[in-house]
């Protein structure tokens, strides 16, 4: 049964609508690691015809900042994930000092007076010692007289959750199979810092059952955790959602941190990754699936089934973003692009002519440049390049000029292939690369295409 002083919000018969959440702690920026623990939830409860959270875990005060809990939002929606409900737990401490009260009452909060440095001696001796560094429940040894001395020397305590050590704690993981936990072999877990504030294991529980969150996606380092908070749920009225736990995800030299440079969303994106090539590549890391662009989130949440990831780690390499970006840039169509930034003064004509050339969309200005503005032509041969400009149609012109005006030059030149194609797009366009030419051409016009042949 639940426990009505605890699940005040919670209600039985709601549980057929599936919610996840993703609750990130604003301490940084959005990085690819946490963009992937977004994602899962996020394609899992949409594949399943749920509704989606946002949960700003902003407890620790210290290290929380407003900036980054508003860039985290703001690179979930650019990666078009939306969600239907939005919390913040600086918001809901009156809800915790609650359930922390009650915890307290009932027997299973206890006061600690160990610092930070005897507990890490502690820990240390019992690694010396071959032991597992669990806390040994010392505080519960406590008389009221040596509480009272500690009270009275200005040492404040921390409350730990006291776990049920004979029970066994066990769940049915969507992605993991069954894991079974002994309890005894785990520390009662810090639940109130010694400033009264809360460590992350009470607000998450809290919020979870408050909110009827129904599936826990999220990534194995959680796994202890997930034991832990399993005993928490109970406690506070037997309410237990089901949960899967990912694979982490790695860079190739090994683990991906928020505070390393260049793996953050925002840079990705000001680096011109697109928003459906990270998606399209985060969805299906660490799955046997076959990593391919998708045009749409849609097409990603109809494809997706959570049993396919796999227990191993999934490896991150930026170059394989790299490889996928142009894929996805070469699958827009203009009325997706035309309104970004990137694409002032372009036209759709424009788009599909240079739209197979490019990695990443600002480079869409430097064609631009290229067809609209003047530049010094790479002249190989003057003589050829002139002979070629006498040769050229009058407009208009269309995607046929350019193989009209071929024909017109092999009729005078026994030039064949790239020896004839070559200096004609050094001289045009200045690169040696590019779109092709039939397209370019009309871009360009008559009047700048013979002024760059005659230079």
């Amino acid at each position: 049964m639940t426990n009505p002083k605890f699940s005040k919000f919670w209600n039985d018969k709601q549980r057929m609508t599936i919610l996840t959440r993703f609750a990130p702690s604003p301490t940084g920026l959005l990085h690819i690691g946490s963009a992937r623990a977004a994602l899962v939830p996020y394609l899992f409860t949409r594949s399943q015809g749920g509704k989606f959270m946002l949960r700003i875990d902003d407890t620790d005060l210290e290290r929380s900042r407003e900036e980054y809990a508003v860039q985290i939002q703001e690179d979930l929606k650019w990666l078009g994930l939306e969600w239907e409900i939005f919390s913040k737990q600086s918001e809901r401490m009156e809800r915790y000092n609650e359930i922390k009260q009650q915890l307290f009452t009932d027997g299973r909060l206890y006061p600690c007076y160990e610092s930070a440095t005897e507990l890490d001696i502690k820990r240390k001796m019992q690694l010396t010692r071959g032991q597992p560094p669990i806390y040994d429940r010392a505080a519960l040894k406590l008389s009221n007289e040596q509480i009272k001395q500690f009270e009275a020397e200005g040492k404040k305590p921390h409350w730990r959750f006291k776990l049920d050590e004979n029970s066994i704690i066990e769940w049915d993981d969507l992605i993991k199979g069954h894991i079974k936990f002994e309890a005894h072999n785990l520390s009662d877990p810090i639940l109130i810092r010694e400033t009264g504030a809360p460590t992350y294991m009470l607000p998450s529980a809290i919020d979870d059952m408050d909110f009827k969150i129904t599936h826990i996606v999220r990534g194995e380092d959680h796994v202890t955790n997930t034991a832990i908070q399993i005993q928490i749920f109970q406690a506070m009225g037997n309410y237990i959602p089901k949960f899967a736990h990912h694979s982490l995800m790695k860079g190739k030299e090994g683990k991906i941190s928020k505070r390393e440079g260049g793996f953050d969303i925002k840079t990705l994106k000001e680096e011109g990754i697109e928003a459906m090539a990270i998606n399209s590549f985060l969805a299906r890391l660490g799955t046997s699936e076959p990593t391919v662009p998708e045009a749409h989130l849609s097409d990603l949440i109809k494809a997706f089934d959570i049993s396919k990831f796999s227990k191993t780690a999934a490896i991150y390499e930026f170059a394989d973003l790299e490889r996928l970006n142009p894929k996805v840039l070469h699958m827009m169509p203009y009325s997706e692009v035309k309104k970004r930034p990137e694409m002032h003064g372009v036209s759709e004509d424009f788009w599909l002519a240079v739209q197979p050339n490019l990695n990443h969309l600002h480079e869409i200005s430097e064609w631009l440049e290229i067809c609209n503005s003047t530049l010094t032509p790479i002249i190989e041969d003057a003589e050829f390049l002139k002979q070629a400009a006498n040769l050229l149609p009058h407009e208009p012109w269309d995607s046929g000029t350019w193989g009209a005006w071929i024909e017109k030059i092999k009729q005078v030149s026994p030039r064949k292939g790239k020896e004839l194609f070559m200096p004609l797009r050094k001289a045009l366009t200045a690169r040696e690369t590019g779109p092709e030419l039939k397209f370019v051409l009309p871009l360009i016009g008559r009047e700048k295409a013979l002024a760059r042949l005659n230079s």
